[in-house]
Formats: C-alpha cells, sequence, structure tokens
C-alpha cells in the first residue's frame, strides 16, 4: 500500500532514463514502481562504450544532438548537465575516467559497475522493480492513471515516465512497444530509422577487403551534397564498412535510405595532403625503384588488399606491370582515387544493429522543461523515446540521465 500523502509514479521502462527517474522521484518521496519488459533493467547499458559504460562527454553541447527540433534537448541538459552528472554518479561510487577527447567512463572499465550502483541504489529507496512484465497500454481514469499489462494485471499510478526506448537493440530492451503507447495518448511520433549503425555499401570487392582497417576521412553525400565529415579509424566488412566515422555518419544514409536520392560515402586515405602531394609521394616510390609490379610498389604504403582495389578503380588494369610504365597522368589519377574513393551506400545494417533510434514521439507536444506532455498531463517522458537523438561518445547516455533526471523530478512533484 501507498502511505497517505505519497505520490505513485510508475516508470515503464528499466534502461538508464528509468533508472535515474526513479531514483530522483523517489528521493523526492514518491512512491516508484518500475515496470520492465526484459527479465532484469539495464540491459542495453551494460553494452555501452563496447562493456565500459561512455557515461557522458565534457565536450558536451548542443550540436551534438538530432531530431525535428534538438534544441528542446537544451533545458534538460542545462538542468542536469556533465557537473552534475559526474557529482550524483561518484556519490554511488563511481569514480569517473575522463579520456582526452572527452569521453568519460568509469575507472573499473566495466559499465556494470554502474548498473550495480544504480540498481542499489534503487533497492535503497525503496524503488519497486518489476520484471518480464509488458505494458501494452495506459489508460487515463478520474483519477490519476492505470497501465494495463499483458498478462492483464493493471498498476494504478498518479502519474507515468514512459522511457521504454525507442527501436534499436530490440534483444537489450528497445522494441518500440513505448511508441505504440505514446501514439495510443494520442502523441505523434516521427518514423522511427536506426541511427549510430554500421553502412552498407554496394561494391564487388567487399569480400576481399573485409576484416581491413585503415585511418582516414569519411565523407556523407545525399545526391553530392556532403552532409558529414568524421576522421579515425574504418573497418571494411562484407555487407560494407563500421568504424566510429562511419557509425557517426550513418544517421544521414538511414534517414534517406528508403527514397530514391544518391547515397555515397567518400573516402580520404590521405586527409592531410593534397592530390599533388600525393601524387608526388607516388613518384618519389616509382623512383627508388621503377621495375617494380605496381601491385608492390604500393606496398608499405597501403594495406595490401586495399592495393589492387585501389588501382583498378583508378583506371588501371595491368597491376603486375612495372611501376616505372606509369604515366603522370596515370600517377594523378591513383592519387585523385586515394583522395576521393567514393563508395555507394544501399543503407544500414537492422536496428540489431543500430545504437540509438532516431525519431519518436514529436518534442513539440511535450514540455521541455518538465518532460511532461502536454497533451496528457501526468504523462512523463524521458530518453530515447523522444525524438532526440546523439553522436556517439556519450551523448546518447547524458540525454537519458538528463531527461530521466527531469522527468523524475516533475513527476514527484
Amino acid at each position: 500500500m501507498t502511505e497517505p500523502g505519497k505520490s505513485r509514479i510508475a516508470i515503464v521502462g528499466g534502461g538508464a532514463a528509468g533508472m535515474m527517474a526513479g531514483i530522483v522521484a523517489a528521493r523526492r518521496g514518491a512512491d516508484v514502481t518500475v515496470i520492465e519488459r526484459l527479465n532484469r533493467v539495464g540491459k542495453k547499458l551494460l553494452a555501452t562504450g563496447n562493456g565500459r559504460c561512455n557515461m557522458t562527454n565534457t565536450n558536451l553541447s548542443i550540436d551534438r544532438y538530432h531530431g525535428g527540433n534538438p534544441q528542446f534537448a537544451f533545458d534538460a541538459l542545462d538542468q542536469f548537465n556533465v557537473r552534475r552528472t559526474l557529482s550524483f554518479f561518484e556519490e554511488l561510487g563511481i569514480e569517473p575516467n575522463i579520456e582526452q577527447d572527452g569521453k568519460v567512463y568509469p575507472a573499473s572499465g566495466q559499465a556494470a559497475s554502474v548498473l550495480d550502483v544504480l540498481r542499489y541504489e534503487m533497492e535503497q529507496l525503496g524503488v519497486k522493480v518489476i520484471c518480464n512484465m509488458r505494458i501494452n497500454r495506459i489508460e487515463r481514469k478520474r483519477r490519476g492513471f492505470h497501465c494495463l499489462c499483458a498478462n492483464n494485471d493493471e498498476y494504478p499510478a498518479d502519474s507515468v515516465i514512459i522511457a521504454a526506448g525507442g527501436k534499436s537493440s530490440p534483444n537489450l530492451g528497445s522494441n518500440g512497444s513505448g511508441l505504440k503507447i505514446a501514439e495510443r495518448l494520442g502523441h505523434t511520433v516521427k518514423t522511427p530509422f536506426p541511427a549510430l549503425v554500421q553502412i552498407r555499401l554496394d561494391a564487388p570487392y567487399l569480400k576481399q577487403l573485409s576484416g581491413v582497417r585503415i585511418q582516414g576521412r569519411a565523407e556523407s553525400q545525399i545526391d553530392g551534397e556532403v552532409r558529414g565529415s568524421e576522421t579515425g579509424e574504418l573497418l571494411f566488412t562484407e555487407y560494407g564498412i563500421s568504424g566510429i566515422p562511419a557509425i557517426q555518419l550513418s544517421r544521414t544514409i538511414s534517414e534517406y535510405a528508403k527514397t530514391k536520392r544518391k547515397l555515397s560515402l567518400h573516402l580520404d586515405l590521405f586527409p592531410d595532403s593534397t592530390i599533388q602531394e600525393t601524387a608526388d609521394r607516388i613518384t618519389r616510390r616509382i623512383g627508388f625503384n621503377p621495375q617494380k609490379p605496381l601491385e608492390m610498389c604500393f606496398v608499405g604504403l597501403l594495406h595490401k588488399r586495399l592495393i589492387a582495389v585501389i588501382l583498378r578503380e583508378a583506371g588501371i588494369e595491368n597491376i603486375h606491370s612495372a611501376c616505372g610504365n606509369l604515366t603522370q597522368q596515370a600517377i594523378r589519377r591513383i592519387a585523385a582515387q586515394m583522395k576521393d574513393w567514393s563508395l555507394r551506400c544501399t543503407g544500414v545494417q537492422s536496428w540489431m544493429f543500430s545504437q540509438v533510434t532516431a525519431g519518436g514521439v514529436c518534442v513539440d507536444e511535450v514540455d521541455s522543461r518538465t518532460m511532461e506532455s502536454k497533451i496528457v498531463p501526468g504523462i512523463y517522458f524521458a530518453g530515447e523515446i523522444l525524438d532526440i537523438d546523439g553522436d556517439c561518445g556519450g551523448y546518447n547516455l547524458q540525454w537519458a540521465w538528463s531527461s530521466g533526471y527531469v522527468a523524475g523530478v516533475h513527476a514527484a512533484n
């Protein structure tokens, strides 16, 4: 039974945002119940940062966020910023390890540490956690709400925080069910699509290059217009390309994947050099031994499995001929190919492989200062379910912490 005077809050979804909301609301005296579809809370949190949990990023700025109205995120990120996030977790026992690029991990190097302290704090505060329970819909009653489950159980509440995630990594909890609940309540849902996911390419040599890692710059283009550029390590796969630069650029490719627009990825293997400087480099290599076969001339400059592909893409068919036979025009073509290797994109990998959902509940229907629905007062949203998604590097978890905090505070009040 709920103590007289205590606000009853039901939280749909036991991920990062849901747990944060539960802790914050319970600290303010609310009677909190977290309802999770899987057999335990926080499964997706364990997979973040390759199992290390990239908790946040000290280089936080609003331009790291996307959606129909990215500015919506500003209020929550301001109320519960990086400094407050680090203090919150330090009080729970998490020592932060801040890396050079601003990424913050627990000093233990284990995502499990973050989940453990969150679960422990919920337990200490008396937050009830119900797992293996799927909420089908939320009904508004004369007083409050009823969360109706698949097994016909009902959970009454004065207010409800929907933190059920989007559709990414359905095996870790998010399967789009929260979006359906929001729609039944009258909210508009912007069509979701996978973000922070590997890119699929159309090229005959992908199997040959599978496993090859390169350092370079990647640029996404839609109908020849540059939409983004990232530098770092890229990994070729049998289906296309992975690595942080590709994953960062995947949002645009994913958004336009089902249109008739021309989608392409352009790789620059030597981003610190011009085409002419790259051509001069090749000429100098040829000068050392003009009798070397072309395929040997580039060993030590390019990954061995890249050489034949680059030469053929540059229009050089006989890769066994002596490198000294190359004309200056051919050398420049090879240099240009290394500087702008165009690859046709066919889309991205499935929801199972995406780290975050783009799209979701339209933020114009939610109060940015409280996370409360403008359509159904008493309903709050937090985390990935909203039409806000961040770049790779801790920005999505910071959004989960911030929006969860704000929802928890105002639902309890």
